[in-house]
């Protein structure tokens, strides 16, 4: 038996020896990634740092809300243009006081595309581009128009144009893009009165109106041919009373 004990123990260590090995290099699985925080549009912006005025519009206007409602649930995805401090600074003095509220709130719907955009998806785009504005008047297209080539990317509204510049987000489902300018829409801006005046029809003369001067010409030119007459008649009586005269000469 003793022989047996001492013929195992080798074995044994050499068992306990791998055991301990395993537990020293053995590590502990990483935990698995706890799900995000729903995306907010406000804390994007903020953390641009140069988008003061646009939040303030976002919230006045409950816009921010309905974009963070909307791209939690949305499957398409937004695309959210975000004009920089200066862009608005740019505008003309109390132009954004001048609007009405309802106005306020199709200019920044008019900023947000209902669907999400890369940059290499915007320059193939068909042209016009729906936005949240889209069909809120009367169904007026209120369409943004993107052209470009390369890395450059422009947005045209019929009143501007401006560069799509660097991205504040870019990933599925939000985009959002810093623009230089406000992207002001042609249906509220633009001058939709561009319609050719009718020129007015030339008056024509009553043919019952007499033009004193015609009548001048007419009497004028009335004179000589009465005068021509007289003369005429005149020299046929001369040229008959002589013929007569010669006759009687010749009885005689």
């Amino acid at each position: 038996m003793a022989t047996i004990h001492l013929t195992l123990a080798p074995l044994l260590l050499l068992l306990a020896a791998i055991f301990l090995s395993t537990e020293v290099t053995a590590q502990p699985a990483a935990p698995a990634p706890g799900p995000t925080g729903p995306i907010n549009i406000t804390a994007i912006l903020e953390k641009g740092g140069q988008f003061v005025t646009f939040i303030r519009l976002l919230n006045t206007t409950q816009i921010g809300s309905q974009i963070n409602i909307q791209i939690n649930s949305s499957s398409e995805g937004m695309t959210v243009f975000a004009p920089t401090d200066n862009a608005f600074q740019n505008l003309k003095p109390g132009a954004l006081n001048k609007l009405s509220p309802d106005d306020q709130v199709k200019l920044i719907l008019y900023h947000v595309s209902p669907k999400f955009y890369t940059m290499d998806d915007l320059l193939s785009v068909s042209n016009p581009v729906r936005t949240q504005a889209t069909g809120r008047d009367g169904g007026a297209v209120y369409g943004l128009n993107f052209t470009g080539q390369g890395n450059q990317v422009n947005v045209s509204t019929g009143v501007i144009e401006t560069r799509v510049s660097n991205a504040l987000r870019k990933e599925r489902p939000l985009a959002v893009y810093v623009v230089d300018m406000v992207l002001l829409p042609e249906e509220m801006f633009g001058d939709r009165k561009k319609i050719s005046p009718v020129a007015p029809a030339p008056k024509s003369k009553s043919p019952a109106v007499s033009d004193d001067s015609s009548d001048d010409s007419s009497k004028k030119a009335a004179v000589p041919s009465q005068k021509s007459g007289s003369g005429e008649m005149k020299a046929g009586l001369g040229f008959g009373l002589g013929f007569i005269l010669l006759c009687l000469k010749f009885i005689v």
